[in-house]
């Protein structure tokens, strides 16, 4: 059961052991509960697009950053932030990449955002370096994972309680950039009794090179996971589980939202401004999940979940010297305006300011719900259903309170002043609020051999609020706003399998994302309705799928933040954009070749999307024909290997591509260098060996081209992705 996966660093040397008791055990199954689509063999199946990323697909390259892992998976999309993965901007065919608040991010099958409805901007990730699996799903099934269904679901599923007997595991890595990462693991299982616990250190100095400083933009993470699971015999009649999981995680990193100009990218993209120096993330989380499950021999099952998570950060970061914000800053340097000259004197230190504020971005978050769903499979009228039904009754707030702390620059060292005088109130001061109460049924149909159809409902209600206090005790009345919608989203998929290997598949589906916290009548849910068509082949050795989507957003909507404001620059609540289209074609195929000796594995995944504004709201700043933010165009992964045929040894190469993309709306429209990431591409290579059954050592590089491009403009000026 021992996880090997991979450390933070460019070059790594990693070194796992295994120890088990009785004999030796197949792979860790996994729990029906904490799963989107199950075996891989089961996406090969359904009747909408899904991949699964396995545990053995994750050992190949000793994966630890998410952005890497997802390459494998066509149609979905990453803006990277700060190399190593801490805080991903993912989307899915399209749906946005700002802190992935336009999918659903699930761990073990729920929802891992600090606040899904009141506040999805997911500060929070769960570390991917501990994972043993990941899911993605799009199409109609997504209804069933809530609420924002317009784009898809990635399901992160975390170590798992062995099949049985006793495992476990030590995965001690080192790396470049004084990276190192230690994971154990030990789990037991038996007929009425499974558990398992599982602890990780996660740390490196960092690859920035900040001036003036030895800070080099390093971090420490710690997590830890503790799963029960308590049964009744197998010989029962009525089978029961009570399944508890607790997962604990830290995290202090001394990471900025200030990146640094392009000319000064060209000449070091490493390099980080000194007037940086302070920043510093630092946050925790808990979480707990109780499950209890009722199986029938009739086929039907019950299951109950009750589900907690707090989470808890700081982030202690440059926000304005002298008055101008980051985004003002760089647009003037970049463009070369009439200051840029006197804020590139700031920023390399050889000029002197007075008013630096620096802020407590300090948030609280909770996120807690109760969930009932009945499964049940029986015949009817000669035809197989699989009939899902759930409700959940959600509640999640985000409490701020953030002040300031000035600082002067001297001779290009940093000397404290003061911290906030007076209140701390406006958008520093406020508790937002989110209530979901959501319904869905699922019916899979076997209608013949050959033809499956799916058809999903789901309704959901939702009601936010916000309180914004001009006192730092909160006992004046506070202004308030608040909204709430209704939305009733219907979908329905078909599978028919033309003969052994090939399929037809499509689907047609009504999607959504909520209500921010600081939306206010007639503000609206986002909604789009998606469709997709395609196609899969499966043989022995070798599978492909080609599927193209297609979505139509009569309202699209962007969350406001400092990270990334919306067009007209707001930096909290939505913003409108009109309408749009989303189109594209997602292409994947996996071989396995047997050269003599040795094994040869390839996988191939590609993403063609054109996403761009169809009517823009009148008279505002996005226009016909306006291309999305951080939707490249083209997206492509092939990975081959090269293996021993009794698996003691293995090499692998991977290399990806991602055409350059907006980083605002409308870039193609204004023609701005400044406004675009690079293209980038990049080559990994991992190796292993076998020592014996229980030591395995890995050698891995990444990016072994050394490639230097600007993957993120967000939250301000040019970031790059990690050196080799």
């Amino acid at each position: 059961m021992f996880s090997k996966l991979v450390l933070p660093s460019t070059i790594a040397m990693i070194v796992s052991a295994s120890v088990s008791a009785n004999e030796p055990l197949q792979k860790v199954s996994f729990i029906e509960e904490t799963l989107v689509i199950g075996h891989e063999s089961r996406a090969q199946q359904m009747s909408s697009s899904a991949e699964v990323i396995s545990e053995a697909d994750l050992e190949r390259f000793n994966a630890r950053d998410i952005n890497k892992i997802i390459l494998d998976a066509p149609g979905v999309y990453a803006a990277a932030e700060e190399g190593w993965g801490l805080r991903p901007n993912i989307g899915i065919r399209g749906s946005g990449a700002s802190r992935s608040s336009k999918i659903m991010v699930l761990e073990d099958g729920i929802m891992a955002s600090p606040a899904p409805y009141s506040n999805p901007d997911a500060y929070y990730f769960p570390t991917a370096s501990r994972m043993v699996g990941v899911e993605v799903l799009k199409g109609a099934p997504i209804l069933e994972y809530g609420p924002s269904t317009v784009g898809g679901v990635l399901n992160l599923v975390s170590v798992q309680i062995p099949e049985e007997g006793s495992e476990g595991g030590v995965t001690a890595e080192l790396g470049s950039f004084g990276t190192q990462r230690g994971l154990v693991n030990y789990g037991f299982n038996s007929e009425n009794i499974g558990f398992v616990i599982e602890g990780q250190r996660f740390q490196s100095d960092g690859f920035h090179r900040v001036d003036r400083s030895d800070n080099e933009g390093g971090f420490e993470k710690n997590d830890f996971t503790a799963k029960l699971t308590l049964r009744s015999d197998a010989a029962s009649e009525l089978q029961q589980s009570l399944n508890i999981k607790y997962q604990y995680a830290d995290e202090s990193s001394d990471m900025s939202y200030f990146g640094i100009s392009d000319a000064d990218f060209g000449a070091d993209s490493d390099r980080r401004y000194g007037i940086s120096d302070l920043d510093n993330m630092d946050n925790d989380r808990h979480s707990a999940v109780v499950n209890y499950t009722l199986a029938f021999d009739n086929g039907l099952q019950l299951s109950a979940t009750a589900y907690r998570n707090e989470y808890n950060r700081d982030w202690f970061k440059l926000d304005k010297i002298n008055g101008v914000g980051g985004s003002s800053l760089f647009d003037e340097i970049n463009f070369g305006g009439a200051n840029s000259a006197l804020y590139q004197g700031w920023v390399d230190g050889t000029t002197d300011v007075d008013n630096i504020e620096i802020k407590h971005n300090n948030r609280s978050y909770v996120s807690e719900g109760v969930q009932l769903q009945l499964s049940y499979d029986f015949s009817l009228v000669g035809m197989d259903h699989s009939l899902r039904a759930g409700i959940r009754d959600h509640d999640d707030s985000m409490d701020r309170f953030q002040p300031v702390e000035t600082y002067r620059q001297v001779n290009g060292q940093l000397e404290f002043v003061s911290s906030t005088h007076g209140a701390v109130t406006g958008s520093n001061n406020r508790y937002e609020t989110g209530e979901g109460r959501a319904f869905w049924l699922a019916d899979e149909i076997q209608l013949t051999q050959d033809l499956n159809v799916t058809l999903v409902a789901r309704h959901e209600e939702m009601d936010v609020s916000r309180k914004t206090y001009s006192d730092n005790d909160r006992q004046n009345p506070p202004a308030q706003t608040s909204n709430s919608a209704s939305e009733l989203l219907l979908g329905a998929s078909v599978a028919y399998q033309l003969d052994d290997h090939w399929m037809l598949l499509g689907g047609i589906q009504e999607g959504m994302t909520p209500l921010s916290g600081g939306s206010t009548p007639p503000d609206a849910p986002e909604k789009a309705v998606n469709y997709e068509l395609g196609s899969r082949y499966v043989s022995e050795g070798f599978s492909a799928a080609v599927i193209g989507f297609y979505s139509d957003y009569s309202n699209t909507v962007q969350y406001c933040s400092n990270a990334y404001p919306c067009d007209n620059g707001d930096t909290q609540g939505a913003y409108s954009l009109g309408e749009s289209v989303v189109k594209g074609v997602e292409f994947s195929a996996d071989a396995t070749h047997e050269l003599g000796a040795f094994v040869v594995p390839v996988h191939i995944a590609y993403t063609f999307t054109d996403a761009e504004i169809t009517e823009g709201p009148g008279g505002l700043a996005s226009v016909v024909g306006d291309e999305w933010a951080y939707v490249a165009p083209h997206q492509f992964s092939a990975t081959v290997g090269l293996e021993s045929g009794g698996g003691m040894w293995g090499t692998y190469l991977r290399a990806s591509y991602a055409s350059a993309s907006c980083t605002e709306t409308g870039c193609n429209r204004t023609g701005e260098a400044f406004k675009q990431t690079d293209s980038i591409a990049s080559i990994d290579w991992a190796n292993h060996y076998a020592i014996n059954d229980e030591l395995d050592v890995y050698l891995n590089v990444e990016n072994v081209l050394s490639d230097a491009s600007i993957v993120s403009r967000s939250p301000y000026g040019a970031r790059g992705n990690m050196p080799r």
